[in-house]
């Protein structure tokens, strides 16, 4: 039957956001870069009591921006929180973006960035990575025009786990204009244990064309709830607050990310074990022979290039969920220990037959 109903031509071209693949239950899901543990007991505890479901959230999320402005040293006004940090990407999209208009990032970098700019109607200039997998910052810069409206910098990267110099990092800033906002998604940044690496919640004040987001998806073990945030110009992220769903923020999920801050030191030993298992996994998989580059999220890099597709297939055969990205390479997720000897034996098979 022909579609009735009028699409815009380039929505209708968008594929739709692919969530990775689920897994059988002898299998191991290491496709969505998510935290193999459980919640913490009193954040469970806190969630028994948030179900109050009849009644809506609390649209400013005002406490919670309170304890991460505090945190930061920033005003609340600075704060802005939303439904995962992808969220508040859109938002922050919509809010300087429009046909005709620009927005730079990395490719390969996440995979949800060509669609929210398509969205907003603008043109995605995606600038390759470097030979390693990093960002090329100087190439980045000099892709900034009169059109660019924003320039997304992803570290560490997702998914090929490089991160982004400190360093660098200025001398980027200083090369993009004021008038430009510079977006530095910050996703992984509890699992950087690199010394060099930029951190952007140090830097808001310094750059008034800069906002920095995080979530509590990853190291926080909160990916069901969808809670993230920004910090950055109070007067950017009233923008994007317009642009938001109103009260798309739950209950349940602000009493989550309030309680995770009270117990971090026990997620970030969580977290601890996690960078310590990605770099023991990573070294095992040089020692096969992969070249893998320096993995600073919760995932680690294959770069099998035209193999992608059947190498995958491998390790679905193992038992071990990956995701693909075709032509490119493999990223997976550093989950269960129990996950480890399944991972490894699939990747070494792909070294065999591939």
């Amino acid at each position: 039957m022909t579609a009735p109903v009028r699409l815009r031509p380039e929505i209708a071209a968008l594929p739709p956001y692919r969530q990775g693949k689920q897994a059988a239950p002898d299998a191991f899901k290491l496709s969505s870069n998510e935290n193999p543990f459980e919640p913490l007991p009193a954040v469970i505890e806190a969630l028994h009591g948030a179900l109050h479901v009849n009644r809506y959230p609390d649209a400013a999320a005002s406490e919670l921006r309170s304890v991460l402005a505090e945190r930061f040293g920033v005003t609340v006004d600075e704060v802005h929180v939303g439904a995962g940090s992808v969220s508040i990407l859109s938002q922050l999209l919509l809010a300087v973006a429009q046909a005709g208009d620009e927005v730079v990032y990395a490719w390969r970098s996440f995979e949800a960035y060509p669609g929210l700019v398509t969205v907003t109607g603008a043109t995605s200039v995606q600038v390759p990575n470097l030979a390693d997998g990093s960002h090329d910052l100087v190439a980045m810069a000099q892709s900034v025009t009169e059109r660019t409206r924003a320039v997304i910098v992803c570290t560490p990267n997702n998914p090929t786990g490089e991160i982004v110099d400190a360093e660098a990092f200025e001398i980027f800033m200083a090369a993009v204009p004021e008038t430009v906002l510079v977006i530095l998604d910050e996703a992984y940044v509890e699992f950087v244990t690199a010394e060099n690496a930029v951190d952007g919640a140090s830097l808001t004040e310094r750059y008034p064309n800069l906002v920095v987001l995080r979530t509590f998806s990853k190291a926080y073990g909160l990916a069901g709830l969808r809670v993230g945030y920004a910090v950055g110009p109070a007067y950017v992220l009233d923008a994007a607050r317009s642009t938001a769903i109103p009260l798309s923020v739950t209950e349940p999920g602000l009493r989550a990310a309030l309680v995770s801050l009270e117990h971090e030191d026990e997620l970030l030993e969580r977290v601890g074990r996690i960078t310590l298992l990605r770099d023991q996994v990573r070294q095992a998989l040089i020692d096969q022979g992969w070249a893998v580059p320096r993995a600073q999220g919760n995932f680690v890099w294959l770069p099998t290039g035209e193999h992608t597709a059947r190498a995958a297939e491998v390790f679905q055969r193992q038992g071990v969920v990956v995701r693909a990205f075709t032509p490119e390479g493999i990223r997976i997720t550093i989950g269960e220990s129990a996950s480890v000897d399944k991972l490894l034996g699939a990747a070494q098979e792909v070294v065999r037959s591939l």
